[in-house]
This record gives structure tokens, C-alpha cells and sequence, in this order.
């Protein structure tokens, strides 16, 4: 397991060594190089449980397994493929002003302890390691919000930092309760926060003790998920922060949140013998939703109305995990891979088409596919693709969990369909008239191909056809694991 030392030290020694120099020219590209080194590492992390299954390191602080190891590869992958895009981007924002030397230094530094932050969450086998990264990540986020440093780019850097700050109070507070109720059985040998240990003594945990931790961890580490009505940071991040920190959040940081959640409800589930943390999931996931949805209709602001998207999605996968069951959670997990991919190649998208229009404004981004078809066509493959058309990955994993809801909670698929048309209907009319009404300046101007945009798209769309064996198995494994 020393690759795992290679996958956590990459990004940490990049965010060291462009903390000196990440305001040079160079910077972008030692940047990227950073990010496929991570990439490079987490692959033979991969291929290494592949041959040997799951396995523990660093005196059991650190452990890798079905769930986390895909997630992992998925994140230096996003990591890569956004440090690539935001070398194009952050130049033009340079040229145009909008950064300087020393607000690009923080901006590549800031990246990689982010990129290294994601990953020890995710390979931790401590709960309160898992804590401290998740706060170390709200950190080094909150300087890559407000980088811009306009008034509306700091009073989105301060509401995230406000709002997360007292969600990972309340997600300490359930730490601590966690173990207090391990504590009572393994005693203090230090192992009360492992999870290894905590999944082998689940059903000796005290059920009260549990149930109660159980609400502060999902209210806590779900306000970094984005779950209503603690989601009010996320759109303002999204629309004051750089266009890659768009991407990584979308694409990272709510999937890391939503896996602290799942660690936790595994344990929760063992403890109580019922469905009280499943239903929960299934309301705060079927409130978001809904009200996400419909706060489409609303939007005028681009990034903001795919950041409510991030939010409806998101809502979607914890709904699938309170659901249960190996179907609803093997749909969710596909849902988490497929989300990430196709969010971040909308941003990417979208910020080709911010930069080109001069504005964020929907109504004052017209006919991309003609003045631009590359970032154009990106951009509706990209919408298509998330609101769940075939035969994009999303299509099926929203298909598994809709008809596995009309099995298990009737109730709740009316719901799931009104909300998911409402949104398809918002943001479909919206990004058709930015792709192809009548541009305001019909002069054709440089076509940006993204290589990212279209791998994205195209591994999502894979997702949807092919699902390569290995991950398949994974899946199964961690459905098995999460959903009984």
C-alpha cells in the first residue's frame, strides 16, 4: 500500500511548492502535472486492489475498499481533467483583470490542498480524520470563492464559510457522540473512531446514543452535501467563484460529503435495526428536489442554475441511499459517477461561454452552436445528458431509482417525476436559447474545443451503455455494503 503515501503526498507537495511559484507562468502547468501525477498514482491504487481487495495502511489510520476506491480514482480524475481546463481559463481571467499574481498563487495552491484534502476523507479510516478533512476542504474553498475579491465573490466566501462552518460544528458534535457510543464498547484502546472497528461492533453501539448522532452527522456533513435547507452557500459559491472551482465542487466536494453520510448511516443502520436514517435520507433527499426544481424556474444567473441543479441531483442520490436495498444504492453510486462527469463538463462549458459573452446573464448568451459550435454543442450534450435523456448514464440510474420508489415508496414517485420535469423543462428551454437563438453577435470567434468537455461527456455516456466490469463490481460490493 505505499502507492496510497504517493496518491495523498502528490497533491500535498503541489499545493507546497505552488505556494511559491504558483503566481508564475508556469504555474498552470506544474498545475496539471500535479493533478495527472495524483491521477497517475490513484491507477495503480486501483490496480493494486484489484489484486490484493480491500486493505489497511498506516497503522490502520488509512483503509481502502469498494466504496472508496472508485471515488477516489474519480477524483483525481476530475481533479486532472479541471487542473487541464482552468490552465485556458485562469490565463484569459489574468489578461482580463481579473486575477492577479498573487490571487493566482492562492488559486493553484489552494487547488491542490484542495485535490489532497477530498482524497485523505477518502481514504481515512479514522471518523475524525474524515471530519478534519472535510473542515480542511470548507478552508482552502472558501479562499477559492472569494479569490476575486468583488463585494458579491466575498459575501459568498463569508456565507459558505458561515454556513459550513456551523454545519461541521454539527457534524463534530456527532463525531463526538459516535464515540461515546463506541467508546462503550471497545473501551479506550483508540480505536473508537475507526471504521473498521466501528462496522465490526455496529449492532453493540447504543441505539438512542446512535439515532442522535446520526441526525447531527447527516445535518452537518449535508450542508456540504447541499441538502434544503441547508443549501443556501452553494448557489453564491458556484456564481462568485471561478468556473473550475465550479467544477470541483459539483464534481468532488458534495460526493465526499455525501460518502462521510453513507459511512455514517452504515453504522446507524447496524445499531437500530431499522429504517430511521434511510428515512430520513429519503425526506431531506425528496425536499431537495423539489425545491430545487422549482428554484430553476427562477434563475437568470448561468452557474446559478446549474448549481440548483447540483442541488436537485444531489437530492437524488441521498434519496436513492435512504431508499436501500442493492438496486436503489447500486443506482446511486452510478448516479455520484455520472453526476460528477456531466456537471464538470457543463462548467467547463459554461465557462467558454461566460468568457466569450462577457456575462453570466442567460438572456445575454445567444446562439453558441453558431459563433462557437465546440463549447456550444458541449453545452447542450451536457444538458441533455443531466437531465437524464438516453442513453446517457443518468438516464439509467435515475430509471433504477424511480422505479425501484414506485416498488418501495409509491408515494414518493409522483413527486420524483413532477419535480424532474419541472426541471428538465427549466433548464432545457433555457440552455436550447443559449445554444441556438439568434446570437447578439453573430461574428464566428474562436472555436475552444475542450478536450475535457467531451471526454466527460463521453464517459458518461458510456456509463449509460457499458458499465466496465471492475466498476460493476465495485458498485455491487458497496451496494451490498451500504443497502444490505
Amino acid at each position: 500500500m505505499e502507492i496510497l503515501w504517493v496518491v495523498l503526498g502528490m497533491p500535498l507537495l503541489g499545493a507546497i511548492v505552488l505556494a511559491f511559484c504558483g503566481q508564475r507562468d508556469i504555474a498552470s502547468e506544474l498545475n496539471a502535472i500535479f493533478s495527472f501525477g495524483t491521477l497517475i498514482a490513484a491507477a495503480f491504487l486501483t490496480v493494486h486492489f484489484v489484486a490484493y481487495g480491500p486493505a489497511l495502511a498506516g497503522e490502520e489510520q488509512f483503509f481502502i475498499d469498494s466504496l472508496n476506491v472508485f471515488l477516489v480514482g474519480l477524483t483525481a480524475f476530475v481533479g486532472f481533467t479541471t487542473a487541464l481546463f482552468s490552465r485556458t481559463y485562469m490565463r484569459i481571467e489574468r489578461e482580463h483583470g481579473r486575477m492577479s499574481g498573487t490571487r493566482m498563487r492562492i488559486f493553484h495552491s489552494m487547488y491542490q490542498l484542495f485535490n489532497f484534502t477530498m482524497l485523505l476523507a477518502l481514504c481515512t479510516n479514522n471518523m475524525g480524520i474524515l471530519w478534519v478533512a472535510l473542515e480542511a476542504a470548507m478552508l482552502s474553498t472558501v479562499l477559492l470563492v472569494g479569490i476575486y475579491r468583488t463585494p458579491a465573490s466575498l459575501e459568498a466566501a463569508w456565507k459558505y464559510f458561515i454556513l459550513c462552518g456551523v454545519g461541521v460544528a454539527q457534524a463534530l458534535f456527532g463525531t463526538i457522540l459516535l464515540y461515546l457510543a463506541a467508546e462503550r464498547v471497545l473501551g479506550d484502546s483508540g480505536g473508537a473512531l475507526l471504521w473498521t472497528h466501528l462496522a465490526g461492533i455496529k449492532t453493540q453501539l447504543e441505539p438512542h446514543i446512535m439515532a442522535l448522532a446520526f441526525v447531527f452527522l447527516l445535518v452537518g456533513f449535508g450542508t456540504k452535501v447541499g441538502l434544503v435547507p441547508v443549501h443556501n452557500w452553494l448557489p453564491d459559491a458556484h456564481a462568485e467563484g471561478p468556473t473550475p472551482v465550479s467544477a470541483i465542487l459539483s464534481g468532488l466536494l458534495l460526493n465526499v460529503a455525501l460518502y462521510a453520510v453513507l459511512r455514517s448511516k452504515v453504522l446507524t443502520d447496524g445499531a437500530l435495526g431499522n429504517d430511521l436514517a434511510g428515512n430520513l435520507m429519503i425526506a431531506f433527499g425528496l425536499l431537495s428536489v423539489v425545491v430545487a426544481s422549482f428554484l430553476l424556474l427562477r434563475q437568470k444567473d448561468v452557474k446559478r442554475m446549474f448549481a440548483y441543479s447540483s442541488i436537485e441531483h444531489m437530492g437524488i442520490m441521498t434519496f436513492a441511499f435512504g431508499l436501500g436495498g442493492p438496486v436503489a444504492t447500486f443506482a446511486g453510486l452510478l448516479h455520484m459517477t455520472a453526476h460528477s462527469l456531466v456537471k464538470s463538463a457543463i462548467f467547463f462549458s459554461v465557462g467558454h461561454a461566460m468568457q466569450r459573452a462577457g456575462t453570466q446573464i442567460m438572456d445575454e448568451i445567444r446562439g453558441l452552436v453558431v459563433v462557437s459550435p465546440a463549447v456550444g454543442w458541449g453545452l447542450m450534450l451536457g444538458a441533455i445528458a443531466i437531465l437524464g435523456m438516453p442513453p446517457f448514464g443518468i438516464f439509467a440510474s435515475e430509471f433504477l431509482i424511480l422505479t425501484t420508489a414506485m416498488h418501495d415508496q409509491p408515494w414518493t414517485t409522483p413527486i420524483l417525476v413532477v419535480s424532474l420535469a419541472v426541471a428538465f423543462a427549466a433548464i432545457f428551454n433555457r440552455v436550447q436559447s443559449m445554444a441556438f437563438g439568434n446570437p447578439s453577435n453573430p461574428q464566428q470567434g474562436k472555436n475552444r474545443f475542450s478536450l475535457p468537455v467531451y471526454l466527460h461527456l463521453g464517459l458518461g455516456l458510456m456509463l449509460g451503455i457499458y458499465i466496465p466490469a471492475e466498476l460493476n463490481g465495485w458498485y455491487r460490493e458497496a451496494a451490498r455494503m451500504i443497502g444490505g
